[in-house]
């Protein structure tokens, strides 16, 4: 009969040893990612090594292997962390974010670039955008859409005047929480939150905080740092809100919709080669007569490219002027996509290409 406790010892036994083995193979990983950076050259900062086509070529054949029992979403965090580590050997990436420190938007950093690129809190998505121009961030990470509220409108109106390009994209599952001083929801008189956040939870609010006052912050990090100093208040806000400022969740779970999930796009100030599976973001302006429109979206289905979204914004040129966000599958320099733009100039007034990217992994 075999004893239950060698079994065991065996096992734990051969865990050590495979953890050895991923040790070495992790340390070697490092070595050669050194490597790369003397091929390429000394003084070079971590934005001139850093290529994303190259990363999410890595992080697909990541899914394609996989075979359990970790999902593909777990497989792709942890391979994304080895190679942020790698990275940030020599000089860790600087991304900015909307802050203070515990906000989606600082989720959606850690997810896309890992857990060693230096995180920069900002106090607004304009100020992201004003960073990476600068130069002082290597690239940002701001909201651009959700699945329930819609488009982020400051967001797409800051690509109206910044020469941003887009460099990438995160979809992050978004759980709001309330967080407070208290133990349960009675006594709280105030909830903060971002303003789509409030939105997002509105049904259960009215159900459960019908009397309370909502109101709305520059971030549901910022509500929690608020509701931190007050007792009859609460706010809305990831569970990491919670742990950053020492709040306790009195609900969890309680977005109106159980698919609420949050975009985001990575800005820089470049444009990177094809991945093998990309989309491209256009800003395209038309001119005011009939069948305009028509005309500028018919070279997509001539040229057999596929349109992913298109959502319209005062073009802040003129009364009644308009610009259109446009996303398409495929690269920039896809020839089908080339051909369609080369159809498209004598229709349109102006054509912006804001970023091809990798399309975004688990």
């Amino acid at each position: 009969m075999n004893d239950p406790k060698s079994s065991l010892t065996q096992v734990r036994d051969r865990i050590d040893s495979i953890d050895r083995q991923i040790q070495e193979l992790i340390s070697e990983r490092a070595n050669w990612a050194r490597e790369v950076a003397r091929v390429k050259g000394e003084g070079l900062s971590a934005i001139d090594y850093y290529r994303p086509e190259r990363e999410a070529h890595v992080l697909r054949m990541v899914v394609d292997r996989n075979h359990g029992p970790l999902s593909d979403t777990e497989m792709v965090r942890l391979f994304r962390e080895i190679m942020s580590s790698c990275l940030a050997q020599e000089d860790p990436l600087k991304v900015g974010y909307l802050g203070p420190e515990g906000t989606f938007s600082e989720q959606a950093v850690r997810k896309h670039f890992g857990h060693a690129a230096y995180g920069l809190p900002l106090g607004s998505i304009e100020e992201v955008f004003q960073e990476v121009a600068a130069g002082h961030a290597d690239f940002g990470v701001v909201p651009v859409e959700n699945s329930g509220q819609g488009m982020i409108q400051i967001t797409l109106d800051l690509f109206l005047t910044s020469e941003a390009r887009i460099c990438g994209e995160v979809e992050l599952r978004v759980h709001q929480c309330l967080l407070s001083q208290r133990e349960s929801l009675e006594g709280i008189k105030r909830v903060y939150g971002h303003a789509q956040s409030l939105q997002q939870c509105k049904t259960w609010l009215r159900v459960n905080l019908p009397s309370a006052e909502c109101i709305a912050v520059s971030s549901n990090a910022e509500g929690a740092r608020l509701a931190r100093h007050t007792d009859d208040a609460a706010a809305i806000a990831g569970a990491a809100a919670g742990k950053v400022y020492g709040l306790k969740t009195v609900a969890d779970a309680i977005e109106d919709r159980a698919d609420n999930t949050t975009r985001f796009l990575v800005i820089g100030r470049s444009l990177f080669p094809p991945s093998g599976n990309d989309r491209t973001s256009l800003l395209i302006t038309v001119n005011d007569k009939p069948g305009a429109l028509y005309d500028v979206l018919s070279p997509f289905a001539k040229r057999n490219v596929s349109m992913n979204r298109i959502e319209s914004r005062p073009a802040h040129t003129g009364k009644w002027q308009y610009a259109f966000f446009i996303d398409v599958s495929g690269h920039i320099d896809d020839e089908s996509l080339q051909a369609a733009l080369k159809d498209m100039g004598p229709v349109a007034e102006q054509v912006r290409v804001l970023g091809s990217y990798p399309v975004a992994l688990p």
